[in-house]
């Protein structure tokens, strides 16, 4: 029998297992969350004895008669305090981290009340925030310390909520106390838990499953086989992806599933796994695209190899590089990395009746996964339910199927509620990644530094399946020119399946990959014209009226010019600093379906906002609602935001491509205006039960239109990113300025720019994805993921160029191109220093990486 106090009561335990687990499956404690469970990340930390302690590891028995206090054990001025800190800082995102840090900070806070802001780094070391680039984290101790120290009130929430202000997100509280439930944290009746085996090797021949001694164990509940399955695919674009291998069929990577159990306790999942018998036959695996490429090499799909190809023209590339006073040719190489968001995949998934079932995920898009999972149930789309919870990161790496297809499958085969939930090391060897790709690229200019042609190749390491890989290859083509001005222009982009672990979305959806080699690309050209790599950029930059590189005719909002601006000075203060610029899209473009959709209710005197839109951090609901009240004056309490849920929210399309500010931002807009006018005539209690309901359509053109100006997306963010290093070569700060059209949330804004410039520093010289021979090898504490005393100085500069008449009141989305620009920044920084060029990533020869 164990004892230990957890918030001043008692507990006893017969059981020794992992505290973690006692706290959240024993006395139901979830605000203390499992991240990693190697004692990695900090999302774990409560305060044992009056020290910070990480518990996903150690067990009962190693904190026998100790007391613990968790983040529901705070005092109500404790709370009531880091609420209002951490909300005026606008230092919330996904959310998943801050329970963890609010207790790292209470740590400190408790021993000193007027720390530094080095103290304050130390403190939270532990504790890994994949969202906010940490800034807001620390202002908000720095906020908590000070009310704390002078026994302050807690200021009131400010009602004016319109667009411009300094809204505290909808979601701040139930983050911030970890009384927000993710999709762990349900517990449902009668619940029982699923797992897939997968694969022992990368690329092998199924030859026989053997799950008859797994059946017969005494808590094995089911176990399926691909015969089971009505339809065994998955994919959204491509349906390629098996739900489980079937005998006979070859592997196509390490997380390849083979088979489904369920068992009634999760203690014994890997028990019963462990007794499924699987024989086979062992093939080599293709690992790069170069060996998948080969004439002789074995088919991986099908139909082959080559999953995509991709291919913009424009003028006469050949000759204009042949007529060009300076040209520069390189290769360069990117590294497949992982999304690392903070909340391991998780779903459940529930029974409702005559084939009808309720899935809680945690994904970037609930519509996707209703078709996906009626799709593989052969069942209606109005059978399937999908409601989001919380959602703790996403980054692009939650809009494929992980466990959500996984728990409905086993769901509507024992008729019983299902949990399927990856471990860190389950996600990190089966989710998918940003792709690796080889870029070769020409740049050209004449003898004044005028521009004149790039030709780009790129192959692209698709992994095992399709995912997103062809969207992301036409993006990273698309936007390989950069934001520049020019006529003559040519890519050629191949997406190749391999036996690596897929590649999907990852923020910056393949511009991070291609705008890294363009811009040092231009770097050197600069320097070989003579320019400085400022005013050549400067010179070259796109302007309203004038053309990409991909024939789009850039808009009066266009702000190229204005974010090289506000970096100028940064650029010009040290020899030590580095330079790089990128574009990127808002929608998904390219001709394709592209709606946002918003539907208002009233009920009781409130307005609910209604809408699909997923936030995976970057605060839509927020967003929204500070465009609702913008347009129909409303107060911060007059509006509620509901979760997604297919049954009440209409489809607004999936977070990605930065578009749901945007779209669902402009459908909120219409929308607002419909219920204003009814507002003339009527109160908002009069107006009892009463739906406003807008749509915005986005149209583009297809990818390799013959219109000599086509319109590839319906608006382009614009960036510059200045790298310094410091004497001891590593980081000293980092200067953006991003082109948002307008400022919704400026603290929200800010964050997500802080965020990207950590992310896309992380890409440039610590992260890395390692695989050998097809097996993964990276762990969770071995991803190179940036910790708060490793953040330099970041200076994050907002440019509003907007029609505030425009779509969204003229804003944009700046998830995605806040990492872009920090790569080839700090590349070119280097550079400048020791003059060796840096032609892949992670960047070597630095302070990071010898």
């Amino acid at each position: 029998m164990y004892q230990i106090k957890v918030n001043g009561k008692m507990y006893e335990s017969e059981k020794d297992t992992v505290l973690l687990d006692f706290l959240r499956d024993e006395l139901h404690l979830t605000g203390t969350k499992d991240g990693c469970s190697e004692g990695a990340c900090g999302a774990c930390t409560v305060i044992i004895d009056g020290r910070k302690t990480k518990i996903c590891v150690g067990k009962l028995s190693k904190y026998e008669g100790k007391t613990v206090v968790t983040i529901e054990g705070l005092s109500q001025y404790e709370k009531d305090v880091y609420v209002y800190a951490f909300g005026e800082a606008g230092a919330v995102q996904c959310g998943f981290c801050i329970p963890g840090m609010v207790m790292s900070a209470k740590s400190l806070l408790d021993e000193n009340l007027n720390p530094t802001p080095d103290e304050v780094k130390a403190a939270i070391h532990g504790n890994i925030c994949r969202c906010t680039g940490y800034v807001k984290i620390e202002e908000a101790i720095m906020l908590a310390a000070k009310l704390f120290r002078e026994d302050l009130p807690i200021p009131k929430k400010i009602e004016a909520a319109g667009i411009g202000k300094r809204v505290h997100r909808v979601d701040a509280k139930e983050k911030v106390l970890g009384t927000g439930q993710y999709v762990d944290d349900v517990v449902v009746a009668g619940m029982i838990y699923a797992k897939a085996l997968r694969t022992k090797y990368p690329r092998a021949r199924v030859e026989k499953i053997d799950i008859s001694k797994a059946k017969a164990h005494p808590d094995c509940v089911e176990v399926l086989l691909a015969e089971d399955v009505p339809y065994n695919k998955t994919g959204h674009i491509v349906p390629d992806w098996d739900v489980l291998i079937p005998k006979g069929d070859i592997t196509r990577y390490i997380g390849d599933a083979l088979a489904l159990v369920a068992t009634r306790h999760k203690e014994t999942l890997d028990e019963v796994l462990s007794l499924i018998e699987v024989a086979y036959t062992e093939l080599v695996p293709m690992l790069s695209p170069e060996e998948a490429l080969k004439p002789d090499a074995p088919k991986i799909h099908e139909k082959g190899n080559i999953l995509d190809v991709e291919e913009v023209n424009r003028g006469n590339v050949d000759a204009a590089i042949a007529n060009s006073k300076y040209v520069v040719t390189r290769h360069y190489s990117t590294p497949q990395t992982d999304h690392a968001f903070m909340e391991p995949e998780c779903a459940i998934a529930i029974p409702e009746g005559d084939d009808h079932y309720m899935l809680l995920t945690g994904s970037q898009g609930i519509y996707d996964e209703q078709h996906e999972v009626s799709r593989m149930l052969k069942l209606p789309a109005e059978n399937i339910r999908s409601q989001s919870k919380l959602v703790g990161g996403g980054f692009g790496g939650k809009e494929d199927m992980s466990v959500q297809h996984h728990a409905a499958l086993m769901a509507w085969k024992t008729g019983k509620p299902v949990k399927v939930q990856f471990s860190r090391q389950e996600s990190l060897n089966i989710h998918v990644k940003r792709h690796a790709m080889e870029m070769d690229i020409t740049t050209a200019c004449d003898e004044e530094g005028n521009l004149t042609a790039s030709k780009v190749v790129i192959v692209s390491d698709c992994g095992a399946y399709a995912s997103l890989g062809g969207p992301v290859l036409q993006r990273a083509c698309t936007h390989s020119g950069g934001p520049y001005h020019y006529d003559n222009f040519a890519v050629k982009g191949t997406c190749v399946y391999t036996n690596n672990v897929p590649g999907g979305a990852f923020r910056g959806f393949g511009v991070t990959q291609s705008a890294f080699a363009q811009e040092v690309n231009i770097d050197l050209l600069a320097e070989m014209a003579g320019m400085d790599p400022w005013a050549f950029r400067y010179k070259n930059a796109i302007r309203s009226g004038e053309s990409l590189p991909n024939g789009q005719i850039a808009g009066d909002e266009t702000a190229m010019v204005e974010c090289l601006e506000a970096v100028k000075d940064a650029y010009y203060s040290s020899p030590r600093t580095g330079l790089g610029v990128c574009m990127k899209n808002s929608g998904i473009g390219v001709g394709l379906p592209d709606i946002g959709r918003m539907k208002l209710v009233v009920i009781d005197g409130i307005v609910h906002i209604r809408t699909s839109a997923a936030c995976i951090g970057q605060g839509i609901g927020t967003v929204v609602l500070q465009i609702l009240c913008e347009t129909t004056g409303l107060k911060y309490d007059q509006v509620f935001v509901e979760a997604p849920d297919t049954l009440l929210t209409p489809d607004s399309g999936t977070t990605t491509a930065s578009r749901q500010t945007l779209f669902t931002g402009e459908a909120t807009r219409l929308a607002g205006l419909k219920l204003n006018e009814a507002l003339k005539e009527d109160s908002l209690e009069e107006l009892n039960g009463q739906e406003f309901y807008a749509e915005y359509f986005g149209q583009t053109d297809p990818m390799g239109s013959d219109k000599p100006h086509p319109v590839s997306h319906i608006a382009y963010g614009y960036a510059a990113g200045v790298a310094k290093i410091g004497d001891d070569m590593k980081i000293s700060k980092f200067t953006a300025a991003y082109d948002v059209g307008q400022i919704i949330n400026p603290q929200a804004c800010e964050g997500q720019g802080e965020g990207g410039i950590l992310m896309g520093m992380g890409f440039a010289v610590t992260e890395d994805f390692i695989m050998d021979k097809g097996y993964v090898k990276s762990k969770y504490g071995t991803l190179g993921l940036l910790r708060a005393k490793q953040r330099p100085e970041l200076q994050v500069k907002l440019v509003e160029k907007a029609n505030k008449q425009g779509l969204a009141y003229g804003a944009k989305g700046v998830g995605e191109i806040s990492s872009i620009p920090a790569a080839p920044a700090i590349a070119n920084a280097y550079r400048r220093i020791d003059g060796e060029e840096r032609l892949s990533l992670p960047i070597q020869h630095t302070a990071y990486k010898k």
